[in-house]
């Protein structure tokens, strides 16, 4: 195989044609405002190579009319998050943009740097602090916000700070309540399905260019690096709080279940500055991403901004936020967010409106279309999210997956359904036939659905690989939806040239931060059940950096974890710094041997029988990436 992308067909060239968007131009205005400095050819270098390469994507020209490869409107989105720099906000505060899929953002203290979301990984966020102290004089980093639980607004923390100037009280950690919590429950225990799912998502495996990769809505691509993170040291358990932080004074409003399960925005009285975290960007969010999540709160979310709006609307003079370019004025401020504020609002009641009307979601998402009210805005158009997983996630979030129809309660698996219905269309040449037919058509929505169900009973057969790819890049050029387009391509890509190699998911970034109730969930999820049946351990665990003791227990199968005491009948009791537990979940070395490595050089005390715990330690899966998606 390894077909190159093709041609759009006549249908999607008719789809793309360009076309006066009428949206308002004063966005370019806004993205380009207080351009100081730039990153030398847009690009984070490392020793181990390039990490972000802003240059890629030079053939996204401001003012450009789109290929016929690309939705006009996701062209426009492109020019904008192609805009990059370091740039002066308002006196005091500047933010880096176009280095990550985030923005970060410095704002002077008393003393040093505040510094809101620190990006994705440690080389995009200290290159964006070097060229901030380059250009406007070097302070020390006194304080980092997260403003939510996802990755590319903390993973780049190590590199603007250490864990031994948060310990030593240097700099403060600031988060909202259950980020910890809510980090690892999304990153570590869904993590490996989540990372490979994200792949189709954001599309970082898609060469750059006007036939793969142009955007992922929310800002320009994702940089190649693994993420970091340290544990806050200060949580906002409270709307309300306020903080003065290195002589700022910050009001926090907390948003949880919103675009995050844990999440904030806040407010500088002094200055009239709002910060809305990822809760109001310039685009139609999603209320359940692609790679998967926890189904998000359309409702809530509408009624945060609500709030937001009642707190500190009259005095709000300018909004930033942690992806995109900011707003100037009272008066654009609040008619921005009065507008994002019904977006979410209208999906969330106009879903179950039609939900109670009997319909399903798939039915509800064909039905609904978005108002001119919400067409006539740049800003709540679906570039990351789409309306119709936006309902479909509504839909989930109330009643389920499961759409009443006891048809669809326990559906054949893909294998077996598409084998079955190769042969009810006669055999893979009539099936073939009939969806080239409908490929000729335009049809492509109904062409994908077809050929996969030969793609699954055959995937050898490559007439159905290449056809099926076929359709999915036609629908991928015509995606307004960046992260739709991105998916639809890498299947299409994965389609032709198959899923690369599975090898063993490498050093997960959160391991250090975590506690040791998150670090036995996370073994808890690799316990490979089938291979303990009839098996009862307790381990006695002393973490002696931390003080604290635990017993760690396997019965019925299941792996559970007791704190504040030790089991007398355990079959083992170890005291360890909690260190030697994170290079045990590594995996790296064998339980065994890595326990007697670290008893001989004294790191580890262990009374009892070390092998006996193997029957937890030893039957741990290894999780392997690029598992198929396109293929069984």
């Amino acid at each position: 195989m390894g077909t190159a992308p093709k041609d759009a067909s006549n249908h999607t060239r008719t789809a793309n044609a360009p076309v006066e968007l009428g949206f308002d131009p004063g966005d370019f205005d806004r993205a380009s405002r207080g351009l100081l400095a730039q990153l030398a050819g847009g690009k984070v270098d490392t020793a181990f190579g390039v990490v972000w390469d802003q240059g890629r994507y030079d053939f996204i020209e401001r003012g450009s009319t789109n290929p016929e490869t690309v939705n006009p409107s996701l062209w426009r989105q492109a020019q904008l998050n192609g805009i990059h720099g370091l740039f002066e906000v308002a006196p005091n505060m500047w933010q880096a943009r176009g280095y990550d899929i985030s923005n970060i953002t410095f704002i002077a203290g008393a003393t040093g740097w505040i510094i809101v979301d620190p990006l994705t990984v440690e080389p995009c966020a200290k290159a964006c602090l070097d060229l901030a102290n380059a250009t406007l004089g070097e302070r020390p980093v006194v304080a980092v916000i997260y403003t939510h639980s996802h990755t590319d607004h903390f993973g780049g923390v190590l590199g603007v700070t250490t864990q031994a100037d948060v310990d030593a009280g240097r700099c403060r950690i600031i988060a909202p309540e259950h980020f910890l919590h809510e980090t690892i429950g999304e990153n570590v225990i869904a993590g490996y399905a989540m990372i490979r799912r994200a792949t189709y998502q954001f599309g970082p495996l898609l060469p750059a260019g006007p036939r793969t990769h142009v955007d992922c809505g929310l800002g320009k691509a994702i940089p190649f690096w693994p993420p970091g993170l340290i544990a806050p040291s200060e949580e906002i358990t409270e709307t309300g709080t306020e903080l003065v932080v290195d002589g700022v004074r910050i009001i926090f409003q907390l948003t949880p279940e919103a675009e995050a399960p844990a999440e904030m925005n806040f407010f500088f009285p002094d200055f009239g500055w709002l910060c809305t975290a990822e809760n109001c960007t310039h685009n139609m969010h999603n209320l359940v991403p692609i790679r998967g999540a926890l189904v998000r709160d359309a409702l809530k979310w509408s009624k945060y901004i609500g709030e937001l709006i009642e707190l500190f609307g009259e005095r709000v003079e300018l909004m930033f936020a942690s992806h995109h370019w900011p707003r100037w004025g009272n008066d654009d401020v609040l008619q921005y967010l009065r507008l994002q504020r019904d977006l979410y609002r209208w999906i969330h009641d106009q879903t179950m409106r039609l939900a109670n009307h009997g319909y399903n979601a798939t039915e509800i998402a064909e039905m609904l279309e978005m108002p001119p009210e919400f067409r006539a805005e740049s800003h709540t158009v679906g570039y990351y999210g789409h309306l119709v997983h936006n309902v479909k996630a509504v839909y989930q979030r109330y009643l389920s997956w499961y759409d009443g129809n006891p048809a669809n309660l326990w559906k054949l698996p893909p294998v077996d359904a598409g084998t079955r219905y190769v042969e009810l269309a006669g055999g893979a040449d009539a099936l073939l036939a009939s969806a080239r037919t409908a490929f000729d058509s335009g049809d492509y929505r109904w062409v994908v659905e077809l050929v996969n169900h030969l793609v699954f009973a055959d995937p050898t057969n490559v007439d159905a690989r290449e056809l099926q790819a076929d359709a999915l890049e036609q629908l991928g050029y015509q995606s307004e939806s960046a992260t739709f387009r991105n998916a639809y391509l890498m299947g299409a890509q994965e389609l032709r040239n198959g899923t690369m190699p599975r090898t063993p998911a490498g050093k997960h970034g959160y391991l250090d931060a975590m506690t040791p109730d998150q670090l036995f969930d996370s073994l808890a999820v690799r316990l490979n059940a089938d291979a303990v049946g009839g098996v009862q351990i307790a381990v006695n665990i002393t973490f002696t950096d931390l003080g604290e003791d635990w017993v760690l227990g396997l019965e019925h199968r299941a792996l559970h974890a007791v704190r504040g005491r030790h089991d007398p009948t355990a079959a083992l009791t170890l005291a360890m710094p909690k260190i030697v537990l994170y290079r045990i979940i590594e995996g790296t070395v064998p339980f065994v041997e890595a326990m007697s490595e670290a008893a001989a050089d004294g790191r580890v005390h262990a009374e009892g029988d070390i092998s006996a715990a193997a029957a937890i330690f030893a039957n741990l899966d290894t999780f392997l990436s690029n598992f198929p998606l396109v293929e069984p």
